[in-house]
């Protein structure tokens, strides 16, 4: 017999506590304010250990990706905590639209659901492509406003603070911005304020004022830049707490921002009226949704750059690293994304690089380390390391092999190497550097 799932009906929105995997830790908690704003009753998971794995693996082919085991563990061992009215409870889960597993899990969830005894209850899905049409969720573009400006702060918070906290006089005083303005930012939302472009742009210098008030002593330290499938390169939980082990190790750690996945995303809809024809409404309505993300991003990297941060280009610019190293219609998974942020960080000075490979993520084992090796060919400097993340590898031996490349990287900046010189997309073009003409040091 056919199982048929319940709905989230839009009656749930005032009787349900919708629960919400964590995955970019400030940006989910700023948009857990939009949402509540809405009238959605919402809670980010926290729970993480190794029983989370092992109950998503209990209920779940074991061939099955590493990230929808963790997702999936991690729902339904907050649904055996007895934390919850289960009879009033839902979950929701991101559908990103792709040929992945962030559109398809929501089935293996529903499977599993039912499989350990729960499957009464509603799976919602948030996605801006209209998936799961029968929902009773629905992505309004208020509240799809609201979640863009989530991630714009979001994004900022955590670069501004990762470019602190190495450096910080006084141990803990990035957090504690980043915890006060997550506040101040959440009560301005609640207000139905702070979303609108304008708002924003008058916001982030705010914010980064604030950030470069905070008294630092500056001292060479290895820089780390961070990519790979986008569950495990955010979640603490997916990558067993990467960043807080680099910082362990005198690192500063650099996280490419959420709204470049997102314009990516976007990108790539119109990408394929180029690359295969079709409705041109569509690359019209995508070309004129990235210039109104591309004039906020550019106003968030300026407030960066004018307190005295580092900043990447924005996304118009990051459409160019690829050239040289792989083609756009690379657009399975994280696709071509990948290996742009790869270039984009060794160029920013973050030579070295962790690429956290999920079990089961066939497009990024396949993009993020086929294109390495092209990518130190243009980059003798690139330090990079793929990390697989998986139920059977050890936390152990990942931060064994991330500590070899650390030590590479502490006997460069001990020898006082410089920083990577930037690459333009025509010398990327044009291959590789001739001997003795490095385009890029450490």
């Amino acid at each position: 017999m056919e199982y048929k799932y319940p709905k989230f009906t839009p009656e749930m929105k005032r009787t349900h506590t919708i629960l919400i995997p964590n995955m970019a830790i400030t940006q989910f908690r700023l948009l857990r304010y939009a949402l509540t704003y809405d009238g959605y009753k919402c809670e980010i998971l926290g729970n993480c250990g190794s029983e989370v794995a092992q109950l998503g693996l209990k209920y779940v082919h074991n061939d099955t990706c590493y990230p929808a085991l963790l997702v999936i563990g991690q729902f339904l061992d907050a649904l055996n905590s007895g934390k919850y009215d289960l009879q009033h409870t839902a979950l929701l889960i991101t559908q990103t639209g792709g040929g992945c597993r962030a559109s398809n899990y929501i089935h293996l969830l529903r499977k599993a659901l039912e499989k350990a005894g729960y499957g009464y209850i509603p799976v919602a899905s948030l996605n801006f492509s209209g998936l799961e049409k029968d929902s009773g969720f629905s992505m309004t573009i208020p509240l799809a406003r609201r979640a863009l400006a989530c991630v714009f702060y979001g994004d900022l918070l955590c670069s501004l603070r990762n470019q602190v906290k190495p450096y910080e006089n006084e141990p803990g005083a990035a957090e504690a911005m980043v915890e006060q303005w997550v506040a101040r930012l959440g009560q301005t939302l609640l207000a139905g304020k702070g979303y609108t472009a304008h708002e924003m742009k008058r916001t982030f210098p705010a914010i980064a004022k604030d950030f470069a008030g905070i008294g630092v002593t500056r001292s060479p330290k290895v820089k780390v830049g961070v990519v790979g499938e986008i569950y495990v390169k955010y979640s603490p939980l997916g990558n067993n707490e990467l960043q807080k082990f680099l910082e362990q190790q005198g690192c500063e750690v650099n996280f490419p921002g959420l709204m470049g996945f997102v314009q990516y995303c976007i990108y790539n809809m119109g990408e394929d009226h180029v690359l295969y024809g079709g409705a041109g409404g569509i690359k019209m309505g995508t070309d004129l949704f990235l210039r109104y993300l591309d004039g906020v991003e550019r106003a968030m990297l300026k407030a960066q750059k004018n307190a005295g941060f580092y900043a990447p280009g924005p996304f118009t610019e990051l459409t160019e690293k690829p050239a040289g190293v792989i083609s756009m219609g690379a657009k399975m998974g994280e696709g071509w994304l990948l290996p742009a942020e790869m270039v984009e960080l060794v160029q920013g000075g973050y030579c070295n690089i962790v690429c956290a490979q999920p079990f089961g993520c066939l497009p990024n084992h396949i993009v993020g380390k086929g294109v390495i090796n092209r990518i130190r060919a243009l980059y003798p400097a690139a330090n990079i390391t793929p990390i697989d993340y998986d139920p059977s590898a050890t936390r152990v031996n990942q931060e064994n092999r991330i500590k070899l490349m650390l030590a590479v990287a502490k006997e460069r900046l001990s020898g006082g190497a410089p920083e990577a010189a930037p690459v333009t997309a025509e010398q990327l073009a044009g291959g590789a550097p001739e001997a003795g003409k490095t385009p890029a040091t450490v």
